[in-house]
């Protein structure tokens, strides 16, 4: 199993399946636009920048889990995030990433990398999981790591070779 087996709803509404970004060096992040680490998607969107020609893309869920700090519906994120933050990374439908309902994704992303002691749930905003190109989470990182600190790491997963065809 790897992330290319889930499908998860752009924010637009439109499902897409995971399995897009086959060969890929993926940075699924939750995101929220009234948090205190809501300036971390200028560091996102640099690495997005930086890298996407080498195959690097951020992928950013909207949640509103931790302090109602995404309240607003798909419009007003996408605005918010494209004026504020000029992000031009693909953003996904709201989701939770937490409790009974949460995203599928985010259940198999919790139990491949569980956070500190062991425990999977996901305890704030921008909470990030790299992937490598073959689907598989390689770590996690807590919220207060800033995006330009893990290029160190994009660099050595991007490094790898891309797996061979399907």
């Amino acid at each position: 199993m790897s992330i290319y087996d889930f499908t998860a709803n752009r924010l637009e509404g439109v499902p897409q399946s995971l399995s897009d970004y086959r060969g890929q060096v993926l940075m699924i992040v939750n995101v929220a636009s009234k948090c205190g680490f809501t300036p971390q998607y200028t560091g996102l969107e640099e690495l997005y920048r930086r890298y996407r020609a080498q195959g690097f893309a951020v992928l950013g869920f909207p949640c509103n889990q931790f302090g109602s700090q995404e309240p607003g519906d798909a419009n007003e994120i996408k605005n918010f995030c494209s004026t504020t933050y000029e992000v031009s990374f693909p953003l996904f439908a709201k989701v939770d990433v937490n409790g009974e309902h949460a995203h599928p994704l985010y259940q198999y992303l919790k139990r491949r990398q569980p956070g500190v002691l062991g425990t999977e749930a996901i305890k704030w905003n921008f909470t990030k999981f790299l992937i490598d190109r073959d689907g598989q989470v390689l770590r996690r990182y807590a919220p207060k790591d800033a995006p330009e600190s893990l290029t160190g790491d994009i660099e050595a997963a991007l490094a790898q070779s891309p797996p061979a065809g399907p």
